[in-house]
């Protein structure tokens, strides 16, 4: 992952490694649920950066999101539902 930008509506635009890029709506793609309830704070997801060792994007406070997954869904392909990064999808406080 090389760029992120947080866009209206929960909506994710991101360019990876490959020079590809791609829009995800996250809303249909994550439980808010745990910490990702922050997500639902339209100034907080607009915190949004890339993490440069990990590869992935990521908020204050430890949320971030599976860099597989997120490749996988903004090429319109699914890769097992969500699977966590670092207990990111779903996870509980």
């Amino acid at each position: 992952m090389v760029a992120v930008r947080a866009l209206d509506d929960l909506l994710l635009w991101l360019r990876f490694d490959d020079g590809t890029e791609g829009t995800i709506d996250l809303s249909e793609k994550v439980r808010f649920v745990g910490l990702l309830r922050k997500l639902r704070e339209p100034g907080y997801f607009r915190q949004v950066s890339v993490n440069q060792e990990s590869g992935t994007v990521e908020w204050p406070g430890e949320v971030d999101l599976d860099p597989d997954q997120l490749y996988a869904w903004a090429h319109g392909q699914e890769i097992g539902g969500m699977a966590p990064a670092q207990g990111s999808f779903g996870a509980t406080e």
